[in-house]
């Protein structure tokens, strides 16, 4: 890796999502929310391809950068307001990123593969945006399923825990398998399974 402009970048990114609003405790400390949710990403990202590519790695940092600035409220209730404010979020993310990575000293071609992995481009066939994907499960398994939990009934949990195992690659639902979950929902993921 590009030593300086990577741990310049990473730094930037970090920078970005410490101003997160949002604050989630982990361990007994208080984060911002999208900081903390980029190291796990980044956690995720390093168990599952520890050779990563630069272009993943810095990925993971910045995947869901400065997230809070476009709520989720800001669009209609339902599914084509929450798929608008997907696109209009993926977009955000990119763009923000490729200011970041030229000011710490990227060109096109990082900058190129950093906005695919993150728009989830070529999930199929590019290696470095389907363990992007993996990552991205995982880490929602781990860390969000609990909190998303509270807000949602059993069927719709159901449904997303269904949702979320068909996007994983055979090796991400090995990994799933050994993720811990209370009781609840390891019964609704069983359930997701078996349906």
């Amino acid at each position: 890796m590009s030593g300086a402009r990577f741990n310049a970048a990473v730094v930037a990114f970090d920078r970005a999502n410490s101003e997160d609003p949002n604050l989630e405790i982990d361990g007994g400390v208080e984060y911002p929310r999208e900081w903390l949710d980029a190291q796990r990403l980044s956690a995720w990202v390093d168990r599952l391809e520890p050779n990563a590519s630069e272009a993943l790695r810095l990925a993971a940092r910045c995947q869901h950068l400065q997230r809070w600035r476009i709520p989720r409220s800001a669009y209609p209730d339902g599914r084509v307001g929450y798929l608008q404010w997907r696109t209009q979020l993926g977009r955000f993310h990119a763009d923000e990123a490729e200011k970041i990575l030229r000011e710490s000293g990227y060109g096109d071609d990082t900058i190129d593969a950093v906005r695919r992995i993150n728009l989830k481009q070529g999930l199929h066939s590019n290696a470095d945006t389907r363990t992007m994907e993996d990552a991205l499960c995982l880490s929602f398994l781990q860390h969000e399923l609990e909190r998303f939990a509270l807000k949602h009934s059993d069927e719709k949990l159901v449904n997303i825990l269904k949702k979320t195992w068909s996007k994983m690659s055979p090796r991400a639902r090995e990994v799933a398998a050994t993720v811990a979950l209370p009781e609840r929902l390891q019964k609704l993921l069983e359930r997701a399974l078996s349906a």
